[in-house]
């Protein structure tokens, strides 16, 4: 009973129940995606996949965010779900460490796109999406995470099939089939990342979900049980779970709001010790430091442990090189990770100091670090809810900021600006037109 509880829920809950405040939150969802998405448009990966259109014959149907080409629905999907995770620089559900944006929204723009829906529909799926997605990942997470599935894809299929489901009309049961239709194609393997493999998940999730609630509008039948089947998504790949997670509170407690934004292009995880030695490399130099210590949560290093990593991608996940490149140069943007900074002797040279130190009651969101000077000095610098959580959230200017900062190169700052604008008024559009036109390259 718990997918189709889940599918009532889904399809009976109107525009109407869903509380202005998580409208909000979907919006800045939208666009955080959005900025990462055009950011990383250009990426020699994203030329890789693009290139494909040609063998397959891909039909000009959807744009792809930070370019002109365009491609047919599905590759469109995988493009741009793939472009924006390529950065990390992506949303966070930090209860469960998921990217809920990345495998949804390439799903809805591109329907939207496509089939001319209205901004309302268009804001409506993506938010329910997101929901249903994340409340499958807080039944599966952690021991799911732990068997070395990315819980972004894994659970993302799923939020991109209901998305698609809601903007296709399925009935109540077309929703049923097409959850178990994304099921049985759920994936995404930890051991890609720091690879061009690990943004392919949300993209490849979107694209899964997509077509599993395009086969279900057909008619195309499935498991109507596939959460809580005993071979069914839960029982076989997370040993430990709670299925009552899964529809608990369903329009009273939404676990978007809980969605976070990163002021840095690595995993949140990373968060808390870059604020630290950025603001340890602000009192003191590098020439005065013997090493630093950073205690941290297990997570951190189960994620990030990464002690010599040679391309920039790799590097997020570093906690060395992120360390590292925080103290010396104040930030850990997306130029903070280029392949260059990696490998920069000095970066390198200041690496080798970084220590760290697990520690069980130390949070997620929290670090302390210490800097032991060569004078025989500390400096001690403790983080609670690093920039970017839920408790110390980004702003709109915050996120304005960092939408610019990824964008104004590819699509001009006027048109930037302008985006900011249309998105926080999406639900008011009568199609996405005008909004698509402005996500092209100059």
């Amino acid at each position: 009973m718990v997918t189709k509880l889940l599918v009532q829920n889904i399809v009976r809950t109107k525009t109407s129940d869903i509380p202005e405040n998580v409208k909000l939150h979907g919006k800045r969802s939208l666009l955080n995606w959005m900025g990462a998405a055009i950011g990383a448009s250009t990426h020699p990966s994203v030329d890789m996949v693009l290139a494909l259109k040609e063998d397959i014959n891909s039909a000009d149907q959807v744009s792809i965010f930070g370019r002109t080409e365009k491609v047919d629905l599905l590759l469109g999907s995988l493009i741009n779900g793939m472009s924006s995770h390529i950065f990390d620089y992506d949303d966070t559900h930090l209860d469960t460490i998921h990217h809920p944006s990345g495998p949804v929204a390439p799903v809805v723009l591109a329907l939207a796109e496509k089939m001319n829906f209205p901004g309302e529909k268009a804001l409506h799926a993506f938010i329910l999406g997101c929901e249903a997605e994340l409340r499958i990942a807080n039944a599966v997470y952690p021991s799911h995470y732990q068997l070395g599935y990315h819980i972004t894809s894994s659970t993302g299929v799923f939020g991109a099939a209901v998305a698609a489901g809601l903007l296709l009309d399925l009935t109540e049961e077309q929703m049923a089939w097409a959850l178990g239709i994304a099921g049985t194609q759920s994936f995404g393997l930890r051991e890609m990342f720091g690879t061009m493999t690990k943004p392919f998940h949300p993209g490849k999730a979107a694209q899964n979900g997509l077509m599993a609630a395009l086969l279900a509008k057909k008619n195309f039948t499935s498991s109507t049980e596939v959460l809580e089947a005993k071979r069914g998504f839960v029982n076989v790949l997370a040993p430990e779970h709670d299925l009552s997670k899964v529809n608990v509170q369903w329009g009273e407690k939404w676990e978007l709001l809980k969605n976070a934004f990163k002021p840095y292009a690595c995993g949140i995880v990373l968060h808390p010790s870059i604020d630290a030695c950025i603001a340890l490399g602000q009192q003191v130099k590098a020439d005065e430091v013997e090493r630093i210590e950073l205690a941290v949560n297990p997570y951190v290093l189960e994620l990030t442990g990464k002690t010599t990593p040679p391309t920039g991608l790799a590097g997020k996940f570093s906690i060395y090189h992120t360390a590292a490149i925080a103290f010396l140069e104040g930030d850990a943007g997306e130029s903070q990770y280029a392949d260059s900074k990696v490998n920069d002797p000095k970066v390198i040279e200041f690496r080798a100091k970084i220590s760290t130190k697990v520690d069980k009651n130390i949070k997620e969101e929290d670090v302390m670090a210490t800097a032991y000077l060569k004078d025989g000095n500390k400096i001690e610098y403790a983080v609670k809810n690093a920039t970017g959580s839920i408790k110390n959230p980004m702003s709109d200017q915050d996120l304005a900021r960092k939408f610019t900062k990824l964008t104004h190169s590819i699509i001009g700052g006027q048109h930037a600006n302008q985006l900011i604008d249309i998105m926080y008024k999406i639900d008011q559009l009568d199609n996405l037109k005008a909004l698509i036109k402005l996500t092209k390259s100059q």
